[in-house]
């Protein structure tokens, strides 16, 4: 009966979307949900008129006589843009997509519901208080006004919805998801356990290595063998949840860097900064400028939160990357009773459980209950995993900062209004979560970094890598770093300050801030072609965020080079390739293509040695962020220890040695490149067999062929790799689809604001069919900008319409 009623409800769905689909009549159908972007529009709410200038590229510039009506505007436009894109980012922290969806969507509003993103919105914003409040409700306001007044987007017909109004309280939840996005350690310690379960603390501690190798890795007997988790294939629920979120699996990073003016032509600094997200359609930025009362500043935001999260407001610029603090950790807990617990156990006392009892809405169905436990420590989450963790498992409660995190809109307000590093610093220490790396730059010439987050601090004992006994009160967490003694520097010595995931402490700083950061072969690339000029420009850092130069190839061709034996002419043939490559990972180089696939042929036959198959393939597929890829630096190891027991195939006779496994490597690599893109090696170009396609949520992922071409943005070739400074990323166990990239640029030049410049893809709007839809990618792609346009001169000589919202007691007339 379950599938027959998704099949229906597909069935039902059907005509709506083919028409979306289908040439000629799509186009028709969509337009007619285009926004206003001209003439003169009533808006009942207003204090006064508000013009709204986009530009060339689809860019609302909105001028405004008061800070209210200036984010009401703000928040109509988005809405105009983006809002079923707003309301899917809503149903997922709410747990209500099976509403619009079906069961099939259950497992996903499980996990959210248990999470409680939306319980965390409703309780933080009882705190928030003054301006940031005043902000939060126009832009609701300005969000509800564009419900009103203007068509809702094509895809809440398809889906038979209509949004209910926004709330300040939905601006907080999607801002907890940005931190589940860009959080996701819990994901690693469950991995982690399995392996433990399965392989042993050898072997985990090798293939899941900390940046601190000295120290050993601490497992609590409790955590050496969780039966719940051995033999674990897969996490459907949480696998559920990363296909409607976007796969965060390869490192939610970015880059970003400041240049002091005495190492600039100008004399002035250069701030860059380049966010790597997963790419999707609509794109998860987007780009405004906002002119009313203090505010005067241009740059980029989320669709659903207002003011600008990164940009400039004519005195200082900032950027920002992804600090990946780890702020999440499972307990295991000990409860009265496995089958029906009311009670756990702490420091040798019985407490009640918390117990939250809810119904979730589902399309087509009946309510359906959920029952959600909760321990000191945050709730229990093996029940919403997925059905193939184990009925007996060892309950696992995770503990979150986000739980005692306070909301952003007030980091922000300070943010946006900021003219000096005191209160631009000021305003970061507002900001918990999630945790992140600033660069700053200012009109009088001084540069700066700061880190910011709250993050615990544990107890002696607990590294935070694997689930620990939740019972006893030996691994609790202690507090939170201070924010003083957060990594930070203004006007460093050295001239430049870059992030890129990396790691931005020394062996000696007194606090743990993560295990496990993104290999630092970025931030070296960032950092050598920084202190290699004194006379930097913006189209210096143009070229150097384009840069798609390999430093791990660097290092591992000597050994493919010194290894390979050619048994035939193909196999002679790549090799020449690799031998003339460059090293740069640029659409049309075929060493690229060779290296990489013989780089992922020899880490599988590494990991086949010494794991099952099961685990090599969840190990590939990147169970989390950061662990995605941070097996290079253990491989390019590897190299210097030919004799190592990882490259022996216990299954073959006699002992294989690394050049051994990377002949073999070799050749297989070459016959896969030959069964999957034909026998001339002419036609394995990077950019033919690395790819990205923007895929719009949800129908870009669900449906027939045709609806999904007509959702999703053209496919096309995409350059850099996982760790090149232009990031396109894959999954290793799914190449050489990009799955995660370079979804936003930004140079500021602080000696002419008119001269910093701008981008994010696909596009501004989510609207089907429309001219800004997809129109960035081609210029993201080749790493082109637009201006940032910020004074209304530069705004007005690249005017593409105007739109005039009138309080609602003005005549309203159509231009």
């Amino acid at each position: 009966m379950k599938k027959l009623r998704q099949v229906l409800q597909m069935l039902r769905m059907l005509p709506p979307v083919v028409a979306a689909a289908t040439p000629g009549v799509g186009p028709r159908l969509a337009r007619g949900r285009w926004p206003r972007t001209q003439g003169t529009l009533k808006a009942p709410g207003l204090n006064g008129p508000v013009e709204i200038i986009r530009d060339t590229w689809g860019v609302p510039h909105i001028f405004a006589k008061d800070e209210h009506d200036l984010f009401f505007a703000q928040g109509y436009v988005q809405g105009q843009d983006r809002l079923w894109q707003m309301e899917m980012g809503r149903r997922i922290a709410d747990g209500t997509l099976a509403g619009m969806m079906g069961a099939a969507a259950l497992p996903v509003d499980r996990i959210m519901r248990t999470l409680g993103l939306r319980r965390a919105a409703e309780r933080s914003w009882a705190g928030v208080k003054g301006e940031a409040r005043t902000i939060a409700e126009a832009f609701a306001e300005g969000v509800n006004a564009r419900m009103k007044a203007e068509p809702l987007p094509l895809e809440c017909s398809i889906f038979g919805v209509t949004p209910a109004p926004w709330t300040p309280v939905d601006t907080l939840a999607r801002g907890n998801i940005l931190s589940l996005a860009l959080g996701g350690n819990y994901r690693l310690e469950l991995f982690r356990a399995q392996l433990l379960a399965e392989v042993g603390e050898e072997l985990t501690a090798m293939i899941l290595p900390s940046h601190a190798p000295e120290t050993p890795l601490i497992v609590p007997p409790e955590a050496m063998n969780l039966r719940g988790l051995a033999g674990v294939a897969k996490m459907e629920g949480l696998d559920k949840v990363d296909a409607q979120m976007g796969d965060p699996n390869i490192v939610s990073g970015s880059n970003n860097w400041v240049v002091h003016g005495d190492r600039t032509a100008s004399g002035k600094p250069l701030l860059a900064n380049d966010v790597h997200i997963g790419l999707g359609l609509p794109s998860t930025w987007y780009e405004s400028g906002l002119h009313g009362g203090r505010f005067n500043v241009v740059g980029f935001t989320l669709p659903g939160v207002p003011m600008v999260v990164l940009g400039h407001n004519g005195h200082v610029a900032w950027g920002m990357s992804n600090l990946g603090p780890d702020t999440q950790d499972f307990y295991i807990e000990k409860l009265d009773d496995p089958k029906a617990p009311k009670r756990y156990e702490f420091k040798g006392e019985w407490h009640d459980l918390e117990v939250i009892r809810e119904e979730i809405p589902v399309k087509g169905g009946a309510l359906v209950p959920l029952e959600i436990r909760r321990t000191r420590h945050g709730p229990i989450m093996n029940p919403v995993l997925g059905p193939s963790v184990k009925p007996d498992s060892e309950p696992l409660a995770l503990r979150w900062a986000l739980e005692d995190s306070a909301p952003l809109l007030q980091a922000l307000v300070q943010m946006n209004l900021a003219g000096t590093w005191k209160a631009f610093r000021a305003a970061l220490e507002l900001w918990e979560c999630p945790g992140q790396n600033f660069v700053y730059a200012d009109a009088e010439g001084n540069i700066g970094y700061q880190s910011t987050g709250k993050i615990p601090t544990r107890a002696a004992g607990h590294q935070g890598l694997v689930p620990v006994p939740g019972w006893t009160g030996e691994y609790e967490w202690q507090g939170w770093i201070p924010f003083a003694a957060l990594p930070a520097s203004h006007n460093p010595p050295a001239g430049f300050a870059a992030t890129a995931n990396n790691k931005i402490t020394s062996d000696d700083y007194p606090y743990l801030i993560a295990h496990n950061w993104f290999p630092g072969y970025r931030a070296k690339r960032i950092t050598d072609l920084l202190a290699a000029s004194t006379k930097h420009t913006v189209e210096d850092m143009r070229r150097i965020q384009a840069e798609t130069y390999s430093l791990p190839a660097e290092a591992l061709r000597p050994y493919l080079l010194a290894a390979a034996k050619p048994a035939d002419s193909l196999q002679t043939k790549a090799l020449d390739e690799v031998k003339a490559w460059d090293l740069r990972f640029e659409t049309d180089r075929i060493g690229a293509t060779v290296f990489q696939t013989w780089y992922i042929t020899v880490l599988r036959n590494l990991l086949s040695n010494k794991l099952g198959k099961t685990l090599v393939e969840r190990y590939l597929a990147s169970d989390y962020e950061r662990h995605g890829s941070m097996h290079m630096p253990w491989v390019i190891g590897l190299m210097e220890k030919p004799d190592s027991e990882w490259f022996n195939d216990a299954k073959t006779p006699g002992k294989e040695t690394r050049d051994d496994l990377l002949r073999r490597s070799f050749a297989e690599a070459v016959q896969w490149l030959s069964q999957r893109y034909g026998p001339d090696a002419a036609g394995w170009q990077w950019g033919r067999v690395h790819t990205m396609t923007f895929i719009n949520a949800p129908l870009g992922r669900i449906g027939p062929a045709f609806v999904r071409r007509a959702f999703n943005s053209r496919t096309m070739p995409a350059r850099g790799d996982n760790y090149s400074v232009d990031g396109a990323s894959f999954l290793w166990s799914r190449p050489y689809d990009v799955v995660h990239g370079t979804a936003l640029r930004m140079i500021v030049d602080l000696s002419d604001f008119s001269k910093s410049v701008g981008i994010h893809t696909p596009g501004q709007s989510e609207h089907l069919y429309h001219p800004h839809r997809t129109d960035l990618m081609e210029m993201s792609h080749k790493v082109e900008f637009h201006p940032l346009l910020f004074t209304r001169q530069q705004v007005e000589a690249h005017t593409e319409g105007t739109l005039t919202l009138q309080p609602a007691t003005e005549i309203a007339k159509r231009g």
